[in-house]
């Protein structure tokens, strides 16, 4: 099952593993891609994955993590974005490239984890935004509650950068909901305590997110790839549930995205031990209430566990990350196990 088609959109994937956006904070200082992003881009397209996935990128400044962030919001980042593209598609214009938009929120001005770990910036911060003005942690400043002015803006600046990816060579955009960045806050009843439109129930919490998906499907060329990450449960009582995902998901499909990728957590510290096995119990009840291809994260790269997973259709692929920064051939070589010798380059035949 893992070296099984999967058709998305217009795309027939050759397998059922991606490579899961992964944040490197090593952009330069204007938001462009590196040198380093060149390399390590370069490395994991050769990977065979079916599917590559570039990290979190911000629309807008504000929508940062850390000072190292990819961006796309000013002419000089796009112009480098593109180039960036451009340079992987003449490396392997096989797989599908998609890349990752997202606005971090309260989870910004943040320092590079290297530097100083889930910690704020101190120099060269910026004042972050929230549904409500309600600390990330306890030792995190406030975040500015967002007026409907200001939550509008963001859904044009979606809405910009889409319009700009849509006439480049790249394949497909993935809208990121979870990881307790800002569209999951405005989702999640823990960081949420509205009293507007945009706040209290479950459909005034999914609100901002389906607007954003609609404007989004409205630009986005339907032969292109368009999904989301979500956020299947909070780990806590007061936090989003199965039932809650699930709805965001079914409209989610009713707007036209063509699939979905299902994390936990991340809207505080609280953490599951055993996460490959809870995040695909809640993307198999996702998947049980929408017909298009449903995915999720979390330690899956043992072969018997996520093949006996998809061939139970307990989920349709697995997006995987730290493996392939660890070992960048990891999936050739289970290729070459199972004789898929097409999926091997042919420049390293000779050492398999």
């Amino acid at each position: 099952m893992i070296f099984s088609n999967l058709k998305i959109s217009d795309q027939i994937l050759k397998n059922r593993i991606f490579v899961s956006p992964m944040c490197q904070y090593s952009s330069d200082r204007f938001g462009s891609p590196s040198a380093w992003h060149y390399y390590h881009l370069s490395k994991l397209i050769m990977s065979s994955a079916s599917m590559l996935i570039i990290e979190s990128t911000a629309v807008n400044p504000i929508g940062r993590i850390t000072n190292g962030d990819l961006c796309i919001y000013t002419k000089k980042q796009k112009k480098n974005f593109i180039n960036l593209i451009n340079f992987l598609k003449k490396v392997n214009k096989k797989i599908p490239i998609c890349v990752q938009l997202s606005h971090s929120g309260r989870k910004g001005s943040s320092n590079i984890p290297w530097v100083k770990n889930n910690s704020p910036l101190k120099k060269n911060s910026w004042k972050t935004l929230s549904p409500s003005s309600i600390k990330k942690d306890r030792f995190w400043p406030n975040p500015k509650e967002l007026n409907n002015i200001e939550i509008n803006n963001i859904i044009n600046d979606f809405a910009s950068v889409i319009k700009f990816l849509k006439n480049s060579k790249i394949d497909g955009v993935e809208i990121h909901m979870a990881h307790g960045y800002l569209l999951h806050q405005f989702f999640s009843p823990l960081s949420n305590k509205r009293i507007d439109k945009y706040g209290g129930t479950l459909q005034n919490r999914s609100r901002f997110l389906l607007e954003i998906a609609k404007i989004v499907r409205k630009s986005w060329p339907s032969s292109k790839i368009l999904g989301a990450r979500i956020t299947g449960e909070d780990y806590s009582n007061k936090g989003i549930n199965l039932e809650d995902s699930i709805y965001l998901a079914k409209n989610l499909e009713k707007i036209g995205f063509d699939y979905i990728c299902v994390s936990s957590g991340g809207i505080d510290n609280i953490l599951k031990k055993n996460l490959k096995n809870y995040r695909i119990k809640l993307a198999q009840e996702i998947k049980k209430n929408v017909s298009i291809p449903v995915g999720t994260t979390g330690e899956l790269d043992n072969y018997k566990f996520l093949n006996n997973a998809l061939k139970k259709n307990k989920i349709d692929f697995a997006a995987i990350g730290r493996r392939f920064l660890k070992d960048p051939m990891w999936l050739i070589a289970l290729a070459k196990k199972f004789k898929k010798m097409e999926m091997i380059p042919k420049q390293y035949l000779r050492a398999f």
